[in-house]
């Protein structure tokens, strides 16, 4: 056997089953237990930053906690020559990313069904103190058994979630985001429904609940106004159209006040042999779990890359302060009996997100 197709000794990779620019997925056999098993590994450039394979362990070893039929399972945790990955349970079957693509608009029993499951699965992680924070169809596999399970529990968010750019494109997953996660602010619990009913909206309408093309877009409030589900499916139970509406809800605690409450809501319209599996109510409210801090993407990585562009946003925004303050103050220079406006400059943000929102409104206020 060729050293160089295996792991660590123990790994022997078989196929390629997805590939990113943050990260490798292979479909691997772990020949010391005789079983297949999903090989994900941080992508070798990224692997020589010190703070993003470190988190990127420990996210992982947080997700091997979870014991759920619902939650892909991680099996492992290491390095192979400077390289980290995880082994993690390999689901045979489709993303409900595929499964969409393939078929559309999904009847509603079954698309409750599904989300039902979701539920369970979030349920056990919230439970755990763990908030996903990149629930979309990609991340949610449909084994060939109906089993729908979880993957990228904790790891997602920071290696193939959302990517944005300052010059406004919105790439990744920006379509499941919750408000305030676009926005940069506290995440909980709740923004892991919100996703759900970003998800449920596009396996019932087959089309993405919303779509955005720039960051400003993606940071406004009414940007995140809740879709006319009602008036979208005109032919879904009442029951179904009401905890869709819930879960896209712009404030957090107007959603589902957890994984376990949204089950309940679906549980009507699916079908019976999910029922019987619901998550117990919960302790606490989705609003009451935090994401943690350490969980978030590493800030030093994230600036590195967003520098030059960063620059770019400052050096325009102080020219065009000077220009609106000179406009302020009158093409006339002799009239002494009038005092120039004094135009402050866009508030400053703590993270690049905010920091374009605000620069968005200063030219709002100040162009017009």
């Amino acid at each position: 056997m060729n050293a160089a197709s295996r792991v660590v000794g123990r790994y022997e990779l078989v196929r390629p089953l997805g590939h990113g620019a943050m990260a490798t997925v292979d479909l691997a056999h772990d020949v010391e237990l005789d079983r297949p098993v999903a090989l994900k590994r941080l992508a070798e450039n990224l692997a020589r930053d010190k703070d993003l394979r470190r988190r990127f362990l420990r996210e992982a070893r947080l997700a091997a906690r979870l014991a759920h039929p619902n939650v892909v399972r991680v099996f492992d945790v290491g390095e192979d020559d400077g390289r980290p990955f995880i082994a993690m349970e390999y689901v045979e079957g489709e993303t409900l990313a595929e499964l969409v693509a393939r078929r559309g608009a999904l009847p509603a029993a079954e698309a409750a069904t599904l989300g039902v499951q979701a539920c369970a699965g979030l349920a056990a992680a919230h439970a755990a103190g763990l908030v996903h924070r990149d629930v979309k169809p990609q991340n949610l596999l449909l084994g060939t058994d109906g089993v729908l399970k979880l993957g990228d529990f904790g790891i997602a968010a920071g290696h193939d979630g959302t990517r944005l750019t300052l010059v406004g494109t919105v790439l990744g997953t920006a379509g499941y985001l919750a408000p305030e996660q676009a926005r940069g602010e506290q995440v909980t619990a709740a923004a892991d429904i919100y996703a759900v009913g970003a998800v449920l909206y596009e396996l019932l309408t087959g089309e993405p609940s919303r779509s955005v093309s720039s960051l400003t877009e993606l940071g406004a409030e009414d940007g995140f106004q809740p879709p006319d589900v009602a008036g979208r499916l005109p032919a879904a139970p009442a029951e179904l159209v009401t905890a869709v509406t819930a879960c896209l809800s712009v404030r957090p605690e107007d959603r589902p006040p957890s994984a376990a409450a949204l089950a309940r809501r679906l549980a009507p319209v699916a079908s019976e042999a999910e029922t019987a599996s619901l998550p117990a109510d919960p302790s606490r409210r989705a609003t009451e779990i935090l994401a943690p801090s350490s969980a978030r993407p590493p800030r030093r990585w994230t600036t590195r890359r967003l520098v030059p562009v960063v620059a770019l946003v400052a050096a325009a925004a102080a020219g065009l302060v000077a220009a609106v303050a000179l406009t302020a103050g009158g093409h006339s220079p002799s009239r002494t009996s009038s005092t120039p406006r004094a135009v402050a400059p866009p508030l400053t943000g703590t993270n690049v997100v905010e920091q374009a929102q605000n620069l968005a409104t200063w030219l709002r206020q100040h162009t017009r």
